[in-house]
Protein backbone atom coordinates (compact mmCIF):
# COMPACT_ATOMS: atom_id res chain seq x y z
CA UNK A 1 0.00 0.00 0.00
CA UNK A 2 1.23 3.37 -0.95
CA UNK A 3 2.25 6.33 1.03
CA UNK A 4 0.94 8.06 2.95
CA UNK A 5 -1.79 5.13 3.92
CA UNK A 6 0.93 2.74 4.82
CA UNK A 7 1.08 5.16 8.57
CA UNK A 8 -2.58 4.09 8.66
CA UNK A 9 -3.26 0.30 7.80
CA UNK A 10 -3.05 -0.79 11.92
CA UNK A 11 -5.53 1.82 12.61
CA UNK A 12 -7.99 1.94 10.02
CA UNK A 13 -9.79 -1.02 8.75
CA UNK A 14 -8.61 -2.11 5.23
CA UNK A 15 -11.97 -1.73 3.71
CA UNK A 16 -12.04 1.67 4.76
CA UNK A 17 -8.35 2.40 3.64
CA UNK A 18 -9.51 1.30 -0.03
CA UNK A 19 -12.18 3.76 -0.21
CA UNK A 20 -10.27 6.69 1.26
CA UNK A 21 -7.73 5.43 -1.46
CA UNK A 22 -10.55 5.29 -4.70
CA UNK A 23 -12.04 8.62 -3.64
CA UNK A 24 -9.12 10.51 -3.75
CA UNK A 25 -7.17 9.31 -6.68
CA UNK A 26 -4.94 12.86 -7.51
CA UNK A 27 -4.93 14.82 -4.31
CA UNK A 28 -1.87 16.00 -2.68
CA UNK A 29 -0.09 13.69 -0.01
CA UNK A 30 -1.44 17.03 2.36
CA UNK A 31 -4.77 16.75 1.84
CA UNK A 32 -4.86 12.90 1.76
CA UNK A 33 -3.57 13.17 5.36
CA UNK A 34 -5.92 15.53 6.44
CA UNK A 35 -8.82 13.17 5.14
CA UNK A 36 -7.29 10.35 6.46
CA UNK A 37 -6.72 12.09 9.77
CA UNK A 38 -10.90 13.03 9.80
CA UNK A 39 -11.50 8.98 8.77
CA UNK A 40 -9.26 8.07 12.08
CA UNK A 41 -11.37 10.43 14.05
CA UNK A 42 -14.48 9.26 12.76
CA UNK A 43 -13.59 5.26 13.32
CA UNK A 44 -12.63 6.03 16.69
CA UNK A 45 -15.92 7.83 17.89
CA UNK A 46 -18.29 5.30 16.51
CA UNK A 47 -16.62 2.30 18.03
CA UNK A 48 -18.45 1.24 21.33
CA UNK A 49 -17.41 1.43 24.84
CA UNK A 50 -16.19 -1.47 26.99
CA UNK A 51 -19.22 -2.37 28.79
CA UNK A 52 -21.88 -0.76 26.67
CA UNK A 53 -25.51 -2.54 26.65
CA UNK A 54 -25.48 -2.97 22.85
CA UNK A 55 -28.71 -5.26 23.26
CA UNK A 56 -30.82 -3.01 24.79
CA UNK A 57 -29.95 -0.52 22.31
CA UNK A 58 -30.46 -2.24 19.52
CA UNK A 59 -33.46 -3.65 20.72
CA UNK A 60 -34.48 0.05 21.56
CA UNK A 61 -33.82 1.05 17.67
CA UNK A 62 -35.47 -1.57 16.42
CA UNK A 63 -38.77 -1.68 18.57
CA UNK A 64 -39.63 1.69 18.79
CA UNK A 65 -39.60 2.27 14.87
CA UNK A 66 -41.79 -1.45 15.17
CA UNK A 67 -44.04 0.23 16.68
CA UNK A 68 -45.15 2.56 13.86
CA UNK A 69 -44.33 -0.29 11.58
CA UNK A 70 -47.49 -0.64 9.04
CA UNK A 71 -49.75 -3.70 9.98
CA UNK A 72 -50.73 -4.02 5.69
CA UNK A 73 -49.87 -7.62 5.18
CA UNK A 74 -49.72 -7.89 1.40
CA UNK A 75 -48.76 -5.38 -1.41
CA UNK A 76 -49.22 -7.07 -5.40
CA UNK A 77 -46.06 -7.19 -7.15
CA UNK A 78 -47.82 -6.24 -10.42
CA UNK A 79 -50.33 -9.51 -10.86
CA UNK A 80 -53.34 -10.43 -8.58
CA UNK A 81 -51.96 -14.00 -8.18
CA UNK A 82 -48.48 -12.41 -7.06
CA UNK A 83 -48.96 -10.44 -3.01
CA UNK A 84 -45.83 -9.96 -1.30
CA UNK A 85 -45.80 -10.00 2.51
CA UNK A 86 -44.71 -6.75 3.89
CA UNK A 87 -44.62 -4.49 7.35
CA UNK A 88 -44.67 -6.16 10.31
CA UNK A 89 -45.78 -9.64 9.63
CA UNK A 90 -42.71 -10.13 7.00
CA UNK A 91 -40.33 -8.84 9.64
CA UNK A 92 -42.00 -11.48 12.28
CA UNK A 93 -41.28 -14.19 9.78
CA UNK A 94 -38.08 -13.62 9.36
CA UNK A 95 -36.69 -12.67 13.36
CA UNK A 96 -38.90 -15.64 14.01
CA UNK A 97 -36.66 -18.53 11.76
CA UNK A 98 -40.00 -18.94 9.70
CA UNK A 99 -39.61 -22.68 8.14
CA UNK A 100 -42.91 -21.85 6.15
CA UNK A 101 -43.41 -18.12 4.64
CA UNK A 102 -46.98 -17.15 3.52
CA UNK A 103 -45.28 -15.35 0.55
CA UNK A 104 -42.47 -16.87 -0.75
CA UNK A 105 -40.36 -15.64 -3.64
CA UNK A 106 -37.13 -15.35 -5.82
CA UNK A 107 -36.10 -12.66 -8.16
CA UNK A 108 -33.70 -14.94 -10.85
CA UNK A 109 -31.08 -13.14 -12.69
CA UNK A 110 -30.59 -14.09 -16.30
CA UNK A 111 -27.73 -14.82 -18.62
CA UNK A 112 -27.81 -13.37 -22.22
CA UNK A 113 -29.29 -13.47 -24.22
CA UNK A 114 -32.42 -13.98 -21.76
CA UNK A 115 -31.58 -10.78 -19.82
CA UNK A 116 -31.80 -8.45 -23.06
CA UNK A 117 -35.33 -9.58 -23.72
CA UNK A 118 -34.90 -12.14 -26.20
CA UNK A 119 -36.65 -15.34 -25.16
CA UNK A 120 -37.68 -14.24 -22.13
CA UNK A 121 -41.03 -15.93 -22.12
CA UNK A 122 -39.34 -19.48 -22.98
CA UNK A 123 -37.34 -18.77 -20.27
CA UNK A 124 -40.02 -18.47 -17.65
CA UNK A 125 -41.59 -21.06 -18.89
CA UNK A 126 -38.46 -23.53 -18.03
CA UNK A 127 -38.49 -22.17 -14.82
CA UNK A 128 -42.64 -22.13 -13.81
CA UNK A 129 -43.78 -25.83 -12.06
CA UNK A 130 -45.81 -27.09 -14.48
CA UNK A 131 -48.85 -29.75 -14.20
CA UNK A 132 -50.34 -32.11 -16.23
CA UNK A 133 -53.53 -29.57 -16.67
CA UNK A 134 -51.30 -26.59 -17.79
CA UNK A 135 -50.40 -29.60 -21.32
CA UNK A 136 -53.59 -30.56 -21.34
CA UNK A 137 -56.34 -29.10 -23.49
CA UNK A 138 -59.32 -31.10 -21.90
CA UNK A 139 -60.23 -33.93 -19.36
CA UNK A 140 -62.87 -36.75 -20.51
CA UNK A 141 -64.53 -39.38 -18.10
CA UNK A 142 -65.35 -42.07 -20.12
CA UNK A 143 -68.18 -43.74 -17.69
CA UNK A 144 -69.12 -47.30 -19.85
CA UNK A 145 -65.67 -48.22 -19.83
CA UNK A 146 -64.32 -46.21 -16.50
CA UNK A 147 -60.97 -44.42 -17.80
CA UNK A 148 -59.90 -40.72 -18.08
CA UNK A 149 -58.92 -39.13 -21.40
CA UNK A 150 -56.58 -36.35 -20.98
CA UNK A 151 -56.29 -34.36 -24.71
CA UNK A 152 -52.49 -33.37 -24.69
CA UNK A 153 -51.69 -29.97 -26.85
CA UNK A 154 -48.51 -30.21 -28.90
CA UNK A 155 -47.67 -26.13 -29.00
CA UNK A 156 -47.94 -26.02 -24.86
CA UNK A 157 -45.72 -29.12 -24.70
CA UNK A 158 -43.06 -27.71 -27.14
CA UNK A 159 -42.29 -24.51 -25.29
CA UNK A 160 -41.20 -26.50 -22.49
CA UNK A 161 -39.25 -29.46 -24.47
CA UNK A 162 -41.74 -31.99 -23.74
CA UNK A 163 -43.30 -35.04 -25.68
CA UNK A 164 -46.30 -36.70 -25.27
CA UNK A 165 -44.10 -40.25 -24.22
CA UNK A 166 -42.04 -38.93 -21.73
CA UNK A 167 -45.37 -37.04 -20.21
CA UNK A 168 -47.12 -40.77 -20.03
CA UNK A 169 -43.28 -42.32 -18.52
CA UNK A 170 -43.97 -39.04 -16.06
CA UNK A 171 -47.13 -40.20 -15.02
CA UNK A 172 -46.60 -43.71 -15.00
CA UNK A 173 -44.37 -43.48 -12.24
CA UNK A 174 -46.30 -41.10 -10.37
CA UNK A 175 -49.70 -42.94 -10.35
CA UNK A 176 -49.07 -46.10 -8.50
CA UNK A 177 -51.60 -49.28 -9.65
CA UNK A 178 -52.96 -47.26 -12.35
CA UNK A 179 -52.46 -48.20 -16.26
CA UNK A 180 -51.08 -44.86 -18.16
CA UNK A 181 -51.57 -45.69 -22.13
CA UNK A 182 -50.65 -43.60 -25.35
CA UNK A 183 -53.21 -43.24 -27.85
CA UNK A 184 -53.13 -40.77 -30.67
CA UNK A 185 -51.65 -37.78 -28.85
CA UNK A 186 -54.23 -38.40 -25.53
CA UNK A 187 -53.45 -40.02 -22.37
CA UNK A 188 -55.58 -42.81 -20.77
CA UNK A 189 -55.93 -43.13 -17.39
CA UNK A 190 -57.36 -46.03 -15.73
CA UNK A 191 -57.08 -48.10 -13.04
CA UNK A 192 -55.99 -51.18 -12.50
CA UNK A 193 -57.47 -54.46 -11.78
CA UNK A 194 -60.12 -53.11 -9.29
CA UNK A 195 -63.99 -51.69 -10.23
CA UNK A 196 -64.08 -48.23 -9.03
CA UNK A 197 -66.86 -45.50 -8.66
CA UNK A 198 -67.65 -42.63 -10.97
CA UNK A 199 -66.25 -40.66 -7.94
CA UNK A 200 -63.69 -42.42 -7.66
CA UNK A 201 -62.57 -41.61 -11.42
CA UNK A 202 -63.77 -38.20 -10.67
CA UNK A 203 -61.00 -37.91 -7.18
CA UNK A 204 -58.07 -39.82 -9.65
CA UNK A 205 -58.96 -37.23 -12.40
CA UNK A 206 -58.16 -34.31 -9.95
CA UNK A 207 -55.18 -35.79 -8.90
CA UNK A 208 -54.16 -36.18 -12.49
CA UNK A 209 -54.67 -32.97 -13.19
CA UNK A 210 -52.21 -31.72 -10.64
CA UNK A 211 -49.04 -34.00 -11.15
CA UNK A 212 -45.99 -32.13 -12.22
CA UNK A 213 -44.30 -32.68 -15.20
CA UNK A 214 -41.46 -29.62 -15.66
CA UNK A 215 -40.53 -26.86 -14.74
CA UNK A 216 -39.21 -25.94 -11.03
CA UNK A 217 -41.02 -27.78 -8.34
CA UNK A 218 -42.66 -24.83 -5.88
CA UNK A 219 -42.51 -22.23 -8.45
CA UNK A 220 -46.33 -21.47 -8.67
CA UNK A 221 -46.11 -18.05 -11.29
CA UNK A 222 -43.68 -16.44 -12.76
CA UNK A 223 -43.46 -12.78 -13.73
CA UNK A 224 -41.03 -11.16 -16.20
CA UNK A 225 -39.88 -7.48 -14.72
CA UNK A 226 -37.42 -4.82 -16.34
CA UNK A 227 -34.46 -4.16 -13.84
CA UNK A 228 -32.47 -0.92 -14.69
CA UNK A 229 -31.37 -1.93 -18.17
CA UNK A 230 -31.79 -5.94 -18.24
CA UNK A 231 -34.97 -7.96 -17.17
CA UNK A 232 -34.98 -10.82 -14.50
CA UNK A 233 -38.33 -12.88 -13.79
CA UNK A 234 -39.55 -12.60 -10.51
CA UNK A 235 -41.40 -15.95 -8.83
CA UNK A 236 -44.53 -17.06 -6.65
CA UNK A 237 -42.51 -19.65 -4.81
CA UNK A 238 -39.09 -20.55 -4.47
CA UNK A 239 -36.86 -23.49 -4.79
CA UNK A 240 -32.99 -22.31 -4.89
CA UNK A 241 -31.59 -25.34 -5.29
CA UNK A 242 -33.17 -26.49 -8.69
CA UNK A 243 -32.88 -22.75 -9.95
CA UNK A 244 -29.17 -22.56 -9.75
CA UNK A 245 -28.94 -25.88 -11.76
CA UNK A 246 -30.17 -24.17 -14.93
CA UNK A 247 -27.36 -22.86 -17.35
CA UNK A 248 -29.13 -19.63 -18.21
CA UNK A 249 -29.72 -18.73 -14.78
CA UNK A 250 -27.17 -15.95 -13.12
CA UNK A 251 -26.52 -17.70 -10.05
CA UNK A 252 -23.93 -15.36 -8.58
CA UNK A 253 -27.37 -13.09 -8.70
CA UNK A 254 -30.54 -14.91 -7.87
CA UNK A 255 -31.70 -14.30 -4.64
CA UNK A 256 -34.73 -15.63 -2.39
CA UNK A 257 -36.87 -14.49 0.07
CA UNK A 258 -36.51 -17.51 2.21
CA UNK A 259 -33.85 -17.31 5.11
CA UNK A 260 -34.28 -20.73 5.73
CA UNK A 261 -33.68 -22.42 2.36
CA UNK A 262 -30.78 -19.92 1.96
CA UNK A 263 -28.89 -21.00 5.10
CA UNK A 264 -29.75 -24.88 3.39
CA UNK A 265 -28.26 -24.19 0.27
CA UNK A 266 -25.60 -21.57 0.86
CA UNK A 267 -24.60 -21.65 4.27
CA UNK A 268 -24.82 -19.48 7.48
CA UNK A 269 -22.83 -16.76 6.13
CA UNK A 270 -25.34 -16.64 3.32
CA UNK A 271 -28.57 -16.92 5.77
CA UNK A 272 -26.91 -13.83 7.78
CA UNK A 273 -26.32 -11.64 4.97
CA UNK A 274 -29.99 -12.57 4.07
CA UNK A 275 -31.68 -11.59 7.48
CA UNK A 276 -30.08 -8.30 7.40
CA UNK A 277 -30.75 -7.32 4.38
CA UNK A 278 -34.40 -8.62 4.19
CA UNK A 279 -35.09 -6.37 7.67
CA UNK A 280 -33.52 -3.76 6.37
CA UNK A 281 -35.19 -3.63 3.55
CA UNK A 282 -38.89 -3.71 4.92
CA UNK A 283 -37.73 -0.63 7.67
CA UNK A 284 -36.80 1.15 4.34
CA UNK A 285 -39.57 0.39 2.92
CA UNK A 286 -41.90 1.66 5.63
CA UNK A 287 -39.73 4.90 5.59
CA UNK A 288 -38.19 4.47 9.29
CA UNK A 289 -34.33 5.31 10.05
CA UNK A 290 -32.85 2.40 11.57
CA UNK A 291 -28.93 2.38 11.80
CA UNK A 292 -28.05 -1.08 9.82
CA UNK A 293 -25.50 -1.64 12.96
CA UNK A 294 -28.21 -2.74 14.82
CA UNK A 295 -29.79 -5.60 12.90
CA UNK A 296 -26.55 -7.08 11.95
CA UNK A 297 -26.38 -7.67 16.34
CA UNK A 298 -29.55 -9.22 15.89
CA UNK A 299 -28.69 -10.77 12.47
CA UNK A 300 -25.09 -12.25 14.77
CA UNK A 301 -27.33 -13.42 17.48
CA UNK A 302 -29.51 -15.63 15.28
CA UNK A 303 -26.02 -17.25 13.59
CA UNK A 304 -23.49 -17.66 16.25
CA UNK A 305 -24.05 -21.02 17.04
CA UNK A 306 -23.31 -22.13 13.12
CA UNK A 307 -27.51 -22.57 12.73
CA UNK A 308 -29.86 -19.98 12.00
CA UNK A 309 -32.45 -20.11 14.92
CA UNK A 310 -35.22 -17.57 15.05
CA UNK A 311 -35.66 -15.30 18.31
CA UNK A 312 -38.04 -17.74 20.08
CA UNK A 313 -38.44 -20.10 22.40
CA UNK A 314 -37.46 -22.58 20.66
CA UNK A 315 -34.58 -20.74 18.92
CA UNK A 316 -31.50 -18.42 20.71
CA UNK A 317 -33.94 -18.46 23.96
CA UNK A 318 -33.86 -22.28 24.40
CA UNK A 319 -29.71 -21.36 24.07
CA UNK A 320 -29.52 -19.28 26.74
CA UNK A 321 -27.50 -20.55 29.76
CA UNK A 322 -29.41 -18.47 32.49
CA UNK A 323 -32.71 -19.94 34.35
CA UNK A 324 -34.04 -16.91 34.79
CA UNK A 325 -33.35 -15.26 31.65
CA UNK A 326 -35.31 -18.11 30.16
CA UNK A 327 -37.83 -17.86 32.66
CA UNK A 328 -38.37 -13.95 31.48
CA UNK A 329 -39.48 -14.73 27.51
CA UNK A 330 -41.97 -17.42 27.80
CA UNK A 331 -43.22 -20.34 30.00
CA UNK A 332 -41.40 -19.28 33.43
CA UNK A 333 -42.88 -21.78 35.53
CA UNK A 334 -41.69 -24.94 33.44
CA UNK A 335 -38.36 -23.27 33.43
CA UNK A 336 -38.06 -23.11 37.00
CA UNK A 337 -39.35 -26.25 37.90
CA UNK A 338 -37.13 -27.95 35.62
CA UNK A 339 -34.04 -26.15 36.91
CA UNK A 340 -34.93 -26.76 40.51
CA UNK A 341 -35.82 -30.57 39.58
CA UNK A 342 -31.72 -31.17 38.22
CA UNK A 343 -30.46 -28.47 40.37
CA UNK A 344 -29.14 -25.95 37.83
CA UNK A 345 -27.02 -22.96 38.92
CA UNK A 346 -27.85 -18.94 37.23
CA UNK A 347 -24.19 -16.95 37.46
CA UNK A 348 -26.17 -13.86 37.02
CA UNK A 349 -24.03 -12.72 34.30
CA UNK A 350 -26.59 -10.83 31.87
CA UNK A 351 -29.23 -8.28 32.32
CA UNK A 352 -32.43 -9.81 32.57
CA UNK A 353 -31.66 -11.59 35.59
CA UNK A 354 -29.78 -8.78 37.49
CA UNK A 355 -33.23 -6.87 36.90
CA UNK A 356 -35.29 -9.56 38.19
CA UNK A 357 -33.47 -9.47 41.58
CA UNK A 358 -32.95 -5.94 41.67
CA UNK A 359 -28.97 -5.36 41.60
CA UNK A 360 -26.99 -3.70 39.61
CA UNK A 361 -26.70 -5.08 36.05
CA UNK A 362 -23.26 -5.84 34.39
CA UNK A 363 -23.05 -3.55 31.89
CA UNK A 364 -21.59 0.41 32.16
CA UNK A 365 -20.32 0.49 35.82
CA UNK A 366 -21.83 -2.51 36.79
CA UNK A 367 -19.00 -3.80 34.79
CA UNK A 368 -16.77 -3.59 37.42
CA UNK A 369 -16.06 -5.10 40.70
CA UNK A 370 -14.09 -2.92 43.63
CA UNK A 371 -11.89 -5.64 44.73
CA UNK A 372 -9.79 -5.05 48.37
CA UNK A 373 -7.11 -6.14 50.33
CA UNK A 374 -7.22 -6.97 53.62
CA UNK A 375 -4.01 -5.76 55.43
CA UNK A 376 -2.84 -6.87 58.80
CA UNK A 377 -1.85 -4.38 61.15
Amino acid sequence: MEEPFNEYKDVLTPSILQDVMEQTKGFPKTKIKKILDLAVEEYTNMQVEPGECVGIVSAESIGEPGTQMTLNTFHFAGVSEMNVTTGLPRIIEVLDGSQSLSTPMMEIYLQEPYKSGSDLKKAAQLIKETTLQDIASEFLINIPEMFIEAKLDNNKMEVIALNADKVQKLLDASLKGIGVKLKDNSLLIKPKGKEVSVNELYKLKEKAKTIYVAGVKGIKQVLPVKRGEEFIIVTAGSNLRSVFEMDFVDATRTISNDISEIYTVLGIEAGREAVVREVFKIINEQGLNVDIRHIMLVADSMCVTGKLRGITRYGIVSQKSSVLAKASFETPIRHIINAALVGEKDDLNSVVENVMINQPVPVGTGLLRLVTKDVKK
